[in-house]
């Protein structure tokens, strides 16, 4: 499954089973300079971590993490340089093929659009424990889901009718189809794996996160939020159960994950409740940190009233118990002379 972000194309965070790690490329690009976008940009992520990113105008592969930088003229940089400009010609020849099929325009210089246009391609696999294996590959034009390979049957299938020219265009060309294939179920693996090995103590370091569970009311409706924080990797599952069982998706808010901006993440997702009902809520959170599920439910504050007269409260035991400890030891002191002043008056 993937989380998608509002205007751009499909998958932006990758919600992985655990144990599970995820290379993906993000390739983007305008069909006119003036929408910020060069003709190609791609960016590279393992897991949540971006590792490398190309452009178009400088044709080159620049390395965007710590743990790759001083790997620049190893094997596999070379690999990734050379497979990254392909992909400026692949992505440069598949616009123009969408552009036309989409009766856009029938020129094959991008620039002279008349109307500009930001195609987006998203392609990488999933390895999970067991070492099985998923793979993505989609395109969405001007933020709209636009066509999906589907490596079991080797077609693609058609988000929008726009799209469907290029469907039956591209699924002519078998050996395309056999060369995406492999790329997803070899290549972009065994790649994975050579990157996973290169961070090794970086991509597989663990945070378990932080959970709270709060409350809000409101005179309409009550809402517990379940709070996580500071955790990594981001890959987090947060559930809300009622009595143990799991609470109907119409009560529950969406799941949302956002950067700490420190390295770890933050997420909440909030329940709608009856008043009075809370205590029949749990927020149960799994998380490759915590070595087994996390239950969190809300526990009441003390009423404020409460709290000052028990921290009263045990003050004043303090200063009973400070005062009878000084008188003790004044007594003592006293017995501890009078013994001394006997001894004296015996010597003499």
């Amino acid at each position: 499954m993937w989380a998608s972000a509002p205007g751009l194309l499909g998958p932006q965070r990758p919600v992985l089973s655990p144990g599970a790690h995820c290379l993906r490329y993000l390739f983007m690009g305008a069909s006119k300079p003036d929408l910020g976008l060069p003709l190609f940009k791609a960016l590279g992520y393992v897991d949540d971590q971006l590792f490398v990113s190309y452009d178009h105008e400088s044709r080159q592969a620049e390395p965007r993490a710590a743990w790759v930088r001083g790997r620049v003229s190893s094997q596999l940089w070379l690999q990734l340089s050379q497979s990254l400009k392909g992909w400026d010609h692949m992505f440069i020849v598949d616009f123009w093929t969408i552009m036309d099929n989409c009766n856009q325009s029938r020129v094959t210089n991008l620039e002279v659009v008349p109307e500009p246009h930001i195609l987006q391609v998203v392609l990488g696999c999933e390895v999970r424990e067991g070492n099985g294996t998923r793979g993505f590959w989609e395109y969405g034009l001007d933020g709209e889901d636009h066509l999906k390979f589907r490596p079991e049957t080797l077609d693609w299938r058609a988000a929008e009718p726009r799209a469907q020219a290029t469907k039956l265009e591209w699924e002519e060309i078998r050996i395309r189809a056999k060369q995406n294939r492999a790329y997803l179920q070899r290549d972009c693996p065994e790649q994975l794996q050579q990157l996973l090995e290169l961070g090794t103590g970086v991509l597989d370091q663990r945070a378990p996160p932080l959970v709270k569970v709060t409350r809000h009311v409101a005179p309409t409706v009550t809402t517990l939020w379940c709070r996580a924080q500071s955790f990594y990797p981001q890959n987090i599952s947060m559930r809300w159960l009622k009595d143990r069982q799991p609470v109907a998706a119409k009560d529950v808010g969406p799941e949302d994950v956002l950067p700490s901006g420190d390295g770890t993440y933050q997420a909440w997702v909030a329940v709608a409740t009856l008043p009075g009902e809370e205590w029949k809520y749990t927020c149960h959170v799994e998380h490759p940190g915590l070595a087994q599920p996390l239950a969190a439910a809300w526990e009441p504050s003390l009423p404020g009233t409460l709290v000052v007269g028990i921290i009263s409260g045990i003050a004043i035991c303090v200063i009973i118990f400070a005062a009878i400890w000084f008188r003790i030891l004044r007594k003592k002191q006293a017995s501890r002379a009078a013994a001394a002043d006997y001894v004296l008056a015996d010597r003499e």
